[in-house]
């Protein structure tokens, strides 16, 4: 009962088993649920179809497997947007989409990374697998430092020590991380009393701090404007800029001084109330508060005296305050002070001297005809010379007594008498005014009669600005210097024009001119010109045009300064040889330094970057080049039989540091000269016979004469002829001239020796070459006594000369037969025959040209012996060579 109960469990356990291995292949087994993880690493940007990684190759999937493997991405969204894979391999590409880390991944940090997960599945359902894939996406320097604002500005007070500190709080930020972030900042001008330090804190953000170099002055200079730049750690570096203007703020460091530390005023005794008397002035460089004066009489000055002449606080004027009694006193002096905030005061003294009035003083009456308030006339200085300000009439004037009035203070008027009209008097200018000169003046119309009354009337002038001058350039020809491939928007120079108009008249704006290349930028507040994109010297040398300075006036003013920009060289161009490959054809035994061909090359950068030398890397123990004209020689006489082609690799290396070059490759090829005689290789030698037997029956080819030129073309061409003959009558044989097959044309009667001198003659220019071989037959049934037939051979018996030549023979025995010429008068047959001469070449190269092409041969009779080596070997030709020789 115990083993039926066991026997049945085991069964049914090994039943499973075997179910299972029958349903899941083995891998399945082995993977199926388990979720893979696989990491690769890529840089942001990449364009698409980048390989990122297979799949199934880093799983170590085996392909062999039927189905095959099918690889799908769950996400569609991550597929369509960023990566796409292959099906079948399960390749990662990038896709259309540029996977931006900055974008994808805005707050991560170094440490942390940027991932991008993927979800895989490895099908069909028997493979399946989870492959859980992430893609680490590395940091590249695609982003430039860029400040919050385009215009920082920042406030430095005038009595900063030199080291002092201030933090520029707009500073640069970077998308990129690490060393690609912002690395340092600078300014594209300290004006010798600044400079840029710059602090981590402790988040590892960088802040740039302006220090002060040296003393700073308001008064001197009010506003400093540069260009601060930020700069990443990429390669190259990638910018940022703003404009950068630091305010200098003022402090009290001047106090008030007067313009005039004494003055003197004299007055009748019966002067009105009210009369002013004089104007006291003190300046004050600093600004606002720091530069408010106040006037006020010092304490040395009496009460009733101070009751007497009263002293305007804020204007610092002096007039009567009520009648004098100039019976009691005689003269005045007035203690003035200046005062400013901090300061300790400016004195002045007003000495005013009581004349005594016998009869009226005269009183001085004016009449302005330019504008006027308190005293203080407006004059445009755009208002031409002789301009009318104000009449001035004298009254209460004595008939006895005679009355001078003059002016006194300094400046380009004058007092003169109104045409004919008694004591009228007419204040005009005598010239131009000029605001950017003086802007102010003070005059004093002094009137004295011959009692010595003197009266004074105080007049001030104001001039107002108007936009009559043009911004001027500090200069007119700016040169620039840039070397070429410079990184984009590199800074050129910053261009200064100056105008002395005051207010918005003189505020200048720069704007390029309408010639200049869309490459060049300036701003237009500042002046700094910079070039947008990198320079190509090869492409453009120098780059000329106007930039205009022009004022906000109304109407506007302006002048232009010429830019010239040129572009220095780099060593940025490799030699290049104006063909790819050169191939010269030199005839054979072309005499040694002999000028095989020139090489051209060019290099477009300039100086020593432009010089280029050529040297030979292989074949130099046999040709040379002269690197100055780039011509190519060989050392010694060159033979085609020897070697026909050379294939030479010549470099081009130009003078630049490092040097830059570039290899073609020059093929010789050498044209064959006819030096070269053709070579019988058969018969082997002048001792060889061949056994004719007496019935061979005519048109039988019965020889064959083989012969070989080195020579190429027509130097190679051999035509056959016989020459000479021993035995036979004229006629009986006729040899091929192209294939040197020997025909038998006769019947040969008796039996014996037969020899045939055959030359063998190549087509060569200008002359042909040629050699001879001897053809011996021996006409018998059998050869029976083979010493007897080599001592005929050695006998010299006299051969004798064939009767035509072979090319006449080809054309009487022919398809075409053709009779000689029969014997005519001298002069005509000598006619005839020149004619005849030159057709039969012609005929003849003709015909052999066509029969090179045909190839037709006859078909040899059996006892032939085989010259040429056709579909056989040296063992067939040695072979029927035994058997002749053992006939």
């Amino acid at each position: 009962m115990f083993r039926s109960r066991y026997s049945s469990k085991r069964d049914s356990i090994w039943g499973f088993y075997i179910l299972m291995l029958y349903t899941t292949p083995l891998s399945c087994l082995a993977n199926f649920s388990q979720a893979k993880e696989l990491i690769y690493k890529i840089k942001e940007g990449l364009p698409k179809g980048t390989f990122i990684g297979a799949i199934g190759v880093d799983l170590r999937l085996d392909f062999t497997v039927e189905p095959p493997f099918l690889f799908s991405l769950t996400q569609k969204k991550v597929s369509e947007q960023y990566v796409n894979i292959n099906n079948t391999t399960g390749e990662l590409y990038t896709s259309a989409a540029e996977i931006d880390r900055e974008t994808l991944c805005p707050y991560s940090s170094e440490e942390q990374g940027c991932f991008l997960s993927l979800d895989v599945f490895v099908l069909p359902q028997q493979y399946f697998q989870l492959v859980k894939v992430k893609l680490l996406i590395e940091d590249v320097n695609d982003n430039r430092p860029k400040f919050p604002t385009d215009e920082i500005r920042m406030s430095v007070p005038e009595n900063t020590p030199i080291n002092g500190r201030f933090a520029v709080e707009q500073s640069a930020i970077d998308p990129d991380l690490g060393i690609y972030g912002v690395q340092t900042y600078w300014l594209v001008n300290d004006f010798g009393v600044f400079t840029l330090d710059v602090e981590e804190n402790d988040g590892g953000e960088l802040t740039p701090f302006l220090i002060v170099t040296n003393f700073l002055d308001r008064e001197t200079q009010a506003e400093y404007v540069t260009d601060i730049i930020a700069e990443d750690g990429g390669t190259p570096p990638l910018l940022g800029a703003a404009t950068l203007k630091i305010a200098i703020t003022d402090v009290n460091d001047n106090c008030p001084k007067f313009t005039e530390s004494q003055v003197n005023v004299t007055l009748h005794g019966n002067t009105s109330k009210g009369a002013q008397l004089a104007r006291l002035h003190a300046f004050d460089p600093d600004l606002g508060a720091n530069a408010q004066i106040s006037y006020a009489y010092s304490e040395r000055v009496p009460r009733d005296t101070r009751s007497l002449f009263h002293l305007d606080k804020i204007t610092g004027g002096i007039k009567l305050a009520r009648k004098l009694d100039f019976i009691t006193t005689t003269f005045y002096k007035l203690t003035v002070l200046a005062n400013g905030p901090g300061c300790i005061p400016a004195v002045a003294t007003v000495t005013v001297y009581i004349t005594k009035v016998v009869t009226g003083p005269p009183a001085v009456i004016p009449r302005y005809i330019a504008p006027e308030k308190d005293g203080v006339v407006t004059l445009k200085e755009s208002e031409p010379a002789f301009s009318p300000i104000a009449f001035f009439t004298i009254k209460n004037m004595d008939k006895s007594q005679r009355v001078d009035c003059y002016l006194e203070g300094f400046g380009p008027f004058r007092l003169v008498p109104y045409q004919q009209l008694e004591n009228e008097y007419l204040l005009e200018t005598t010239e131009t005014l000029d605001y950017e000169r003086t802007q102010e003046y003070e005059l004093i119309l002094v009137a004295n009669n011959t009692q010595g009354l003197i009266i004074k009337t105080f007049l001030k002038v104001q001039v107002l600005d108007e936009n009559d001058n043009a911004p001027v350039f500090q200069q007119s020809l700016v040169e620039i210097s840039i070397e070429e491939n410079n990184s984009p928007n590199t800074f050129l120079t910053q261009l200064q024009a100056s105008d002395p108009d005051s207010e918005s008249r003189g505020e200048v704006i720069y704007i390029l001119g309408g010639d200049t290349p869309g490459i060049f930028v300036v701003d237009h507040l500042t002046g700094v010109l910079t070039v947008a994109t990198s320079l190509d010297r090869e492409e453009k040398e120098k780059y000329r045009f106007i930039v205009r300075a022009v004022d906000q006036g109304t109407p506007r003013r302006e002048s232009i300064a010429t830019v010239v920009v040129t572009v220095l060289d780099r060593n940025d161009n490799s030699p290049r040889f104006i063909n790819k490959d050169f191939t010269f054809f030199v005839p054979e035994n072309f005499p040694g330094y002999g000028e095989i061909g020139v090489l051209s090359v060019t290099d477009p950068d300039a100086g020593k970057n432009g010089w280029v030398a050529l040297s030979i890397l292989n074949g130099s123990d046999i040709f040379m080049i002269d690197t100055g004209r780039g011509a190519l020689r060989a050392k010694t006489s060159l033979d085609r039989e020897q070697q026909g082609t050379y294939q030479l690799w010549i470099e081009a290396a130009d003078g630049g540091v490092p040097a830059l070059s570039s290899v073609t490759m020059v093929t010789v090829l050498l044209l064959d000269v006819n030096d070269n005689p053709p070579v019988v290789l058969f018969p082997q030698s002048n001792q060889s016979y061949m056994l004719v037997l007496p019935d061979t029956t005519p048109g039988t080819s019965i020889a064959e004469v083989y012969a070989v030129d080195k020579d190429t073309g027509m130097n190679a061409v051999i035509a056959y002829s016989i020459i000479k003959r021993k035995g036979g009558e004229p006629g009986s044989f006729a040899i091929d001239p192209e294939t040197g097959n020997i025909t038998l044309k006769r019947e040969l009667s008796n039996r014996g020796l037969y020899s045939l001198l055959v030359k063998v003659s190549d087509h060569g220019q200008p002359e042909p070459l040629y050699s001879t071989v001897m053809v011996n037959f021996f006409v018998n049934e059998t050869v029976s006594n083979e010493s007897y037939i080599q001592s005929l051979l050695t006998r010299d018996v006299d051969i004798e000369v064939e009767e035509k030549p072979w090319y006449i023979s080809q054309m009487t025995d022919g398809p075409e037969r053709y009779e000689l010429v029969p014997c005519r008068p001298i002069v005509i047959s000598l006619s005839v025959a020149c004619l005849g001469l030159f057709s039969l070449v012609l005929i003849l190269i003709s015909y052999i040209c066509c029969k090179r092409f045909k190839k037709m041969r006859k078909k040899r009779s059996e006892v032939e012996v085989p010259l040429k080596l056709k579909n056989g070997s040296t063992n067939f030709l040695n072979r029927k060579l035994r058997q002749m020789s053992n006939i």
